[in-house]
């Protein structure tokens, strides 16, 4: 049974604007099938996909995710059920003392998230729902947590047991627990999992105020406020974060979004990238790719094609995240 990842109104939208699914396939450059997963939620849209989305069905991205008292039942109460399936298998299975003593383990041998995901071949986002007791494991991601762990399976099966058997884990299940409430709480609200952080947070700073021209100026020296970093970026040292405040977006998204910026990760055709014409201003834009294998940018509100020349890439800043 696929797991439901991404709750959104994407076909509620498509229909109302009596779109085909093939459109918003041709549209997206996926397949029918993926388009299909994806209005069922079990396969997520990138930032850029998003936002193409939000143009092409003409309503904001806030407007896509599902909010209890706004969206429709039936998507809501096919996540309520997901969420009763997962805590089901909880009770059966175990999965809240396997992931309490994942997290007591990785904790003591000073490891973070990323590296026992990295080193257990799988995804953050994966490995932090086994810790939060809200993901089945499979025999083969068993061995490779253990692995990652430097535990063998039986070993990694017996330590655990002995940490619950000693009271050990009751705090660690209670805390996750609470963080899985506010967490489901937060995707009513069309906050994406990874904005949850872990332990206390990592503080990144923001910046940003926009100018007549519809772009973004940075000051680094002005009264700088904080915000959490998301989970996934919470590795990266030069994360930095900016106000949403252009109007060169229309309604796309609310004035109260907050772009997480990395300075440090290559971009590419399909990325949302600040493009720095100055030190301290900025534009954002999609990044692009002609016939050519090209780069250029592509401004919203109106269009606007910002070509790049070779030097200029070093100028692009990928936006890792938007928080709504």
């Amino acid at each position: 049974m696929e797991e439901i990842i991404f709750p959104n109104q994407i076909r509620m939208h498509r229909r109302l604007h009596g779109m085909p699914m093939q459109e918003l396939a041709d549209h997206l450059g996926v397949s029918l099938s993926a388009i299909s997963k994806i209005e069922k939620g079990y396969r997520r849209l990138n930032q850029e996909q998003l936002i193409q989305v939000a143009e092409l069905l003409d309503c904001s991205l806030q407007d896509l995710y599902v909010n209890e008292h706004n969206s429709q039942q039936e998507v809501v109460q096919a996540w309520k059920r997901e969420q009763e399936r997962r805590t089901k298998i909880n009770q059966s299975a175990g999965l809240k003392t396997l992931g309490a003593g994942l997290r007591r383990i990785r904790n003591e041998k000073g490891l973070t998230l990323i590296e026992v995901a990295e080193n257990a071949d799988m995804t953050l986002s994966v490995y932090h729902r086994i810790e939060m007791g809200q993901r089945e494991v499979s025999d083969k991601e068993y061995k490779n947590i253990a692995k990652a762990l430097s535990f063998t399976t039986e070993a990694l099966k017996a330590e655990i047991q002995k940490l619950n058997e000693g009271g050990m884990l009751e705090d660690i299940i209670e805390h996750n627990d609470t963080r899985y409430k506010l967490l489901n709480n937060a995707r009513y609200s069309g906050m994406m999992e990874s904005y949850v952080s872990d332990g206390d947070g990592v503080m990144v700073p923001v910046y940003g105020v926009g100018n007549s021209d519809g772009n973004i100026v940075i000051n680094r020296n002005d009264g700088l406020k904080e915000i959490t970093c998301p989970l996934n970026l919470q590795e990266k040292h030069r994360i930095y974060a900016v106000n949403l405040c252009t109007r060169r977006l229309g309604s796309l998204l609310s004035n109260r979004a907050v772009l997480f910026v990395d300075p440090q990760e290559i971009v590419s055709a399909g990325d949302v990238a600040l493009f720095y014409i100055k030190e301290d201003e900025a534009m954002l834009l999609s990044v692009r790719e002609d016939e050519n294998g090209q780069l250029y940018g592509l401004r919203w509100n109106p269009d606007e094609r910002i070509n790049f020349s070779n030097s200029d890439l070093t100028k692009l800043h990928k936006i890792a995240f938007i928080n709504l």
